[in-house]
């Protein structure tokens, strides 16, 4: 019993009532059929249950915080221990995460810099020292004339929370007089009652004088005395003036006479406002108006060349843009581009002079003489100062891009951090070298004896992280990069880096496909990492669709024999090589595996047109330069190493460029690559992986355009007319025919405080959405509630005589989704499910042959047979003409190629070039292309077939 976890009764989503047996301390793979129950057992069941009964084992009080998880639909489940899931998630769509703080290697970085940093001045650049008193008043008296009354400060407090009870009447004992805090002078015999819970700023007030040198004396005092309560820290100002010097006794520049803040972790981080950098706020870039995104210079401004303005050639702002013109001396009928630089500089940003101009509306006549602000100005006002969202949304949605901060470029901290380094490097310089560039500096710097007791462990914790990162195969990426640009699989492999860093041992640990986005070739480091994960003590479970990962597993579970309805059932569970020895009849992983079956190669559409679309001097992230021609008209996989560009290439630089050179793109923030024979497209598609939608009302059926046709089916039917029904009383969306009660969710969620919310079937409706009246109207004895529980193969063979409708169940079908229901809420649909929904959406398009279609890695969760599927419906886009780009690493899509684009030779600084590109028949025989290796295995398996 102690060497099994055993699931018994396993009913969650599609599972049929099933029971499994998985060996602890071994690595299991989960696999399966897309949509065959192998995230419902491993994720929804066993990770599930065994987090419930963590978290139960808590106190009522601990669990409100923490919230609690339903109590999976499973029997029982036995042998349970503590679960972590390592998800395929992205880690964070915070632009403030990066790779550095998830895995708070920067953190380690900031404590580092803080304790052996050396200081510089932000200025000049010189290696600050430690002033000395004398220094100090020399430098007071060199800023400050005779005459100037200045007031020494002695720093208390600088942002902090508390009350300061204790301080402030041990000041007051000590004789001192004034106390400044939050910019406000007071009394210290006043009853001074400070908000514990607001940051405060606290300055005592040592002395007011005169900066005279017959005074030095007394100003000496003074500032030793400020020294003393600041712990090493004077400030120094004019009287009544905000404006302050700050001296210090541990770093300041005898030549700028610049002042560093006290060296401590927290201006090395640019999430806290003491280290973000002023102008972009630790961000890295600003939102700036762009002339481009406002002005369309084809016209004249009496035409609409400003498209943030009304068509309304009668409004003031107009009127006062025409008058800026005359009064330069050029003709507001001319088109934006004719007009003379000054004239569009000022009605961009406004005149010195003043303008002189009469406006009579309705009722009123205004005159009025005062320089003009400016279109960009205007804006940039308004932006500032607006308190709408929506306003603010719709500014940078539609005129504003992001610029690298022109004050910190891009690095994110203020001078005084960045001014601080380690082996000639700032904190920002270390962030965007690779991890591996990380790991050789750290092993190779050299620190004094007494350094290296100070942060010995330190080093070792930074390096540890380091090595674990490099183990994952995500030597290539930087601590910089932001969380948000991450794949699933990158995210997914950094969180595993970090759990066996942790060191846990008796967990079960549960992985949702961490080979994603990871080259054939690095797939060895990361069964190495599973294994030691496992060796540690603890059961590794991974739904996994590669081949090589299952090969390497201990024990498989493959769920099956088909999807949706078709699935949920136990076809194999057994050690790996008795499944490769003798595969069950109903296991299509082990035929796969065992050669029975496998991908084949694709008949190519013979319609190139001999054209190219030509990419000149790409050079985002680490693209270094290079020239890319994509062949129209062709089936093109964009391959290499994890890390070597693809994604630089094709989402980062080809679709943006793309999207402005057919104008329909205002999201530019850099200088994008130039584009030739591009004329030959009309419009680029990215198909992802993302929701269909966000909300459980968005279905399969919404989102194709089916649910319309069927609505309309309904109202056209004698008991609907007879009603006055129309279409709109068949949404259950809108107020007429949905049941109010659960407003056509078809469930009721009731918040339970401390417990999980609970959601139940309507009690009205009984769960069908619709009011009583609306489910009295029948289309062929089906209800339109009946519609929505149907799968797309049930209403293949229910619709089948309507062209309409059967067309895009069809495409549905084809694609491999005939086991979805045309009503399944879209939060509940994989991200395989949700892009090949989007697919058939495109297939049902009338095509052009002219689309440029860009997929990123989809065959992330597709089982073999589904890659097989993918491949079929992609040719179908090429058949019509279409050019479909995809990027990525799996072999059985590689090999269906029309024509590949290899790029490397390896990931990071030494990626971004192109290997070779050609057919996958020469990209095979080409020797330095780590792609090629393993391509020719797999035509080589093919021809032995």
């Amino acid at each position: 019993m102690d060497r099994y976890i055993y699931v018994k009764g396993a009913r969650v989503h599609n599972l049929k009532n099933v029971n499994v047996a998985i060996p602890k301390n071994s690595l299991t793979i989960i696999t399966g059929l897309s949509g065959s129950g192998k995230s419902s057992l491993a994720l929804d069941t066993i990770y599930a249950e065994g987090q419930r009964r963590y978290l139960e084992s808590l106190s009522t009080y601990a669990r409100q915080f923490l919230g609690e998880m339903k109590k999976p639909d499973v029997e029982n489940i036995e042998g349970l221990s503590p679960a972590i899931a390592i998800e395929q998630k992205t880690v964070s769509h915070n632009p403030r995460s990066t790779v550095g703080t998830v895995t708070e290697i920067h953190d380690y970085l900031r404590v580092l810099f803080a304790r052996v940093g050396i200081p510089h001045c932000p200025s000049c650049g010189r290696v600050v020292q430690k002033q000395s008193l004398d220094e100090i008043v020399e430098g007071v008296l060199k800023e400050y004339g005779a005459e100037d009354r200045i007031a020494i400060y002695a720093p208390v407090a600088n942002g902090k929370k508390g009350e300061f009870k204790k301080e402030l009447e041990a000041l007051r004992k000590k004789g001192f007089v004034r106390i400044e805090i939050d910019g406000e002078t007071y009394d210290l015999d006043e009853d001074l009652k400070l908000d514990k819970n607001k940051r405060h700023t606290i300055n005592l007030v040592v002395d007011r004088l005169r900066a005279d040198a017959d005074n030095a004396s007394r100003l000496a005092d003074s500032i030793e005395m400020a020294l003393h309560e600041g712990d090493g820290f004077v400030e120094v100002g004019l009287v009544d003036s905000e404006e302050r010097k700050i001296f210090s006794e541990n770093f300041a520049c005898p030549d700028c006479g610049i002042s560093l803040p006290e060296i401590s972790p927290k201006i090395f981080s640019f999430n806290n406002p003491f280290g973000a950098c002023p102008k972009c706020h630790g961000l890295g870039y600003t939102m700036e108006f762009s002339k481009d995104l406002l002005v369309d210079e084809s016209l004249s401004v009496l035409k609409g060349a400003i498209k943030t303005m009304s068509s309304n050639r009668d409004t003031f702002t107009l009127k006062m843009i025409v008058k800026v013109i005359e009064s330069l001396g050029d003709d507001p009928a001319k088109p934006f581009k004719d007009l003379r630089d000054d004239v569009k500089n000022a009605i961009l940003f406004g005149t010195d002079s003043d303008i002189s101009m009469k406006y009579k509306s309705d009722r009123l006549t205004y005159e009025l003489k005062r320089p003009y602000e400016g279109i960009i100005n205007n804006l940039r006002r308004r932006y500032n100062e607006t308190q709408s969202e929506d306003m603010r949304f719709w500014m940078e949605s539609n005129f504003m891009v992001q610029q690298i901060c022109t004050q910190c470029n891009g690095q994110r901290l203020r001078p005084e951090a960045l001014a601080v380094t380690l082996g000639g490097l700032n904190i920002a310089q270390i962030s965007d070298l690779t991890i591996q560039e990380i790991y050789d500096f750290m092993t190779g710097i050299h620190f004094t004896d007494f350094q290296r007791e100070i942060v010995g462990e330190l080093l070792s914790e930074i390096e540890k992280r380091l090595k674990f990162l490099v183990d994952v195969g995500l030597d290539y990426i930087t601590l910089s990069r932001y969380a948000m640009t991450l794949s699933g699989g990158e995210s997914q492999r950094i969180r595993l880096a970090t759990q066996i860093g942790s060191g846990l041992t008796g967990v079960t640990y549960v992985l949702d496909e961490p080979t994603i986005g990871l080259h054939s070739r690095d797939n060895d480091r990361l069964i190495k990492t599973l294994k030691n994960l496992r060796d540690l003590g603890n059961t590794v479970i991974v739904v996994e669709h590669d081949e090589e990962v299952i090969r390497s597993s201990d024990y498989i579970v493959d769920v099956g024999p088909g999807a949706g309805v078709h699935g949920g059932e136990i076809v194999y569970q057994g050690t790996t090589q008795a499944l490769l020895d003798n595969p069950p009849e109903r296991s299509l992983t082990g035929k796969y595996l065992n050669g029975e079956l496998s991908v084949p190669r694709f008949e190519s559409a013979n319609n190139s047109n001999g054209k190219f679309l030509t990419v000149k001097g790409a050079e985002k992230n680490n693209l270094k330069h290079i020239d890319v021609s994509f062949p129209l008209g062709k089936f093109i996989t964009v391959t290499g190493v994890s890390g070597s560009g693809k994604s630089s290439l094709v989402m980062d630089t080809v679709y943006p460029s793309l999207k402005v050179a057919l104008g329909g793109s205002n999201s530019s923030s850099e200088k994008l690559a130039e584009l030739l024979g591009w004329e030959e497209i009309d419009n680029v598609i990215v198909i992802d992986q993302n929701p269909i939608g966000r909300t459980p009302r968005s279905n399969p059926a919404t989102y194709t355009g089916l649910f319309d046709h069927v609505r309309d089916l309904f109202a056209k039917t004698q008991e609907a007319r007879a009603r006055g029904y129309n279409k709109g009383r068949f949404s259950f969306n809108v107020k007429g025919g949905r049941c109010e009660a659960c407003q056509g969710h078809g469930l009721i969620k009731i918040e339970m405080q401390f417990l999980p919310d609970v959601y139940v079937e309507c009690d009205v409706c009984k769960g069908r959405r619709y009011n009583k009246e609306t489910l009295e109207i029948r289309y062929r004895g089906k209800t339109i509630s009946d519609i929505l529980n149907m799968t797309v193969e049930e209403a293949l063979i229910f619709f089948e005589r309507i062209p309409t409708l059967n067309r895009i169940l069809g495409l549905l079908n084809d694609v491999g989704l005939g086991y979805i229901r045309l009503g399944q809420p879209a939060t509940t649909l994989s991200g395989g499910e949700a892009q090949r929904i989007k697919l058939a959406s495109e297939l049902k398009k009338t095509s052009t042959g002219r689309t440029f279609y860009i997929l990123d890695e989809p065959t992330t969760g597709l089982h073999f047979d589904d890659v097989a599927k993918l491949v079929q419906v992609l040719k179908r886009l090429v058949e019509k003409g279409n050019t479909v780009v995809v990027v990525e690493h799996n072999m059985d899509v590689v090999k269906n190629a029309d024509y590949i684009i290899d790029l490397g030779p390896e990931g990071g600084a030494n990626g971004g070039e192109v290997v070779i590109s050609g057919t996958p028949e020469e990209v095979a025989e080409y020797s330095h292309s780590h792609t090629g290796y393993y391509l020719k295995k797999q035509l080589s398996q093919l021809e032995a077939l």
